[in-house]
Order: structure tokens, then sequence, then C-alpha cells
């Protein structure tokens, strides 16, 4: 176990922590506009409306925002997990 193990592992983890606290919020907020979104499209079904003719709504172009930043998020994280198993593997 060499100091570029220990640094691998160290830096791996605070990639991992940081991506994942960076998707944490925007994934949240993803998930409530999404259930906000679902629910008008069953009242404009019952109410028998046409939806999407209007183009992307302001709640749409949020969630492409928010999804964008969840992406992000997991591939900090994904690299830090990556970090830790190069720690691992290198000798």
């Amino acid at each position: 176990m060499g100091p570029i193990n220990v640094v691998l592992w160290v830096g791996g983890v605070i990639l991992a922590w940081f991506g994942f606290s960076r998707a944490r919020g925007p994934w949240a907020r993803y998930q409530d506009l999404k259930a906000q979104d679902a629910n008008v499209a069953r009242y404009e079904a019952w109410r028998g409306g046409v939806r999407g003719d209007a183009g992307p709504t302001g709640a749409s172009v949020a969630m492409a925002v928010l999804r964008r930043q969840v992406q992000v998020g997991v591939l900090i994280a994904v690299a830090g997990i990556v970090a830790i198993v190069l720690g691992f593997a290198i000798r």
C-alpha cells in the first residue's frame, strides 16, 4: 500500500461524496416535477383536453435541466468509485 493508493482512495471517496450530494437535490426536484406533470396529464385526460400541442412547457424544460444536473453528479460519483477501485488495483 503506497501513497498513490491512499491518494486514490481519499480522492475517490471525496469525488463520490461530492457527486452524490450534487445529484441528490436536483433528483428530488425532478421527481416532484415528474409527479406534478403526471398529475396534470391525468387531469387533462379526465377533462377531455388535448395536451402536448402547445410545445415544451416550463416544467419540461426545468426537468431537462435537472436531469442533466443529475447526470453530471452521477458521472462525478462514478469517477470517484473508479478511483477507489484503481486504488485497490494498483500495487
